[in-house]
């Protein structure tokens, strides 16, 4: 059975479907890409699948449960990091476990016991603003995960950072999920990224948007190991970029 089922949701502004008949899954332990061009629907799909919209067609699982329209079951990190300018990095991260009625001190505790495999062991105590980008979505990533260690949603989580910072924070990004073994489904507009850190992709193109194509992603070695300079790489690459239909 798949951890995270989304099947044929469909959802419409002002009378125009925006997405139409969307399935997809997420199983346990995968990392699970959605790529695409701006505008079709990516974001509108994942607030469906955090509940925060209620779609007109459709159903959402989590374990076999329905959660359509159900906020709070799948946690979501948004492009931006959204941290909170006045607390610093422990509190922020700790937020999702204090609103769920946790002690402070027990939420504090718990996030210090992350702080190391996160890349953090020496921000808890900062600010936000004396944090660089990369540690930033480092603390918004720590956050997500303490909101749902099941599922998380993750909507274009790197695309702010520079080329140079990205690479980087890919390093990080695998090594910390071969750890955690938290299951991610996430959005991104970066081809090269998507075949990097995904399991599989799925491609949602078209206006309304819908998913076209699955491709896994099967390129010898570990993810830390994926070389986008190799043969197989480009290939899958070239595979994706025909299909998208964007040459």
């Amino acid at each position: 059975m798949s951890l995270l089922k989304a099947e044929d949701i469909t959802v419409s502004f002002e009378g125009t479907n925006v997405i139409e008949n969307v399935s997809l899954t997420l199983n346990e332990g995968e990392t699970v890409s959605l790529l695409g061009v701006s505008g079709g629907g990516k974001t509108t799909l994942f607030n469906v699948l955090s509940g925060l919209y209620a779609p007109d067609e459709g159903k959402v699982y989590l374990e076999g449960e329905d959660i359509t329209g159900k906020a709070g079951k799948v946690s979501y990190m948004l492009q931006k990091d959204l941290l909170l300018t006045h607390k610093r990095v422990i509190d922020n991260a700790a937020l999702p476990l204090v609103l769920r009625g946790a002690k402070k001190k027990e939420a504090r505790e718990a996030v210090k016991s992350h702080l190391e495999d996160f890349g953090l062991g020496e921000a808890g105590d900062k600010y936000p603003h004396q944090l660089s980008g990369g540690m930033r979505q480092r603390v918004a990533f720590l956050r997500t995960y303490l909101a749902s260690e099941k599922a998380a949603l993750l909507d274009e989580p790197f695309s702010a950072l520079d080329n140079i910072t990205k690479s980087s924070i890919h390093r990080w990004f695998l090594s910390v999920m071969a750890e955690i073994k938290l299951s991610v489904l996430f959005v991104t507009h970066d081809i090269d990224e998507a075949i990097l850190l995904s399991d599989r992709i799925y491609l949602l193109t078209g206006k309304p948007g819908r998913i076209t194509d699955e491709i896994i992603i099967n390129l010898p070695g570990d993810k830390s190991e994926r070389n986008p300079m190799s043969r197989e790489f480009i290939a899958y690459k070239e595979e994706i970029i025909k299909k998208i239909g964007i040459l």
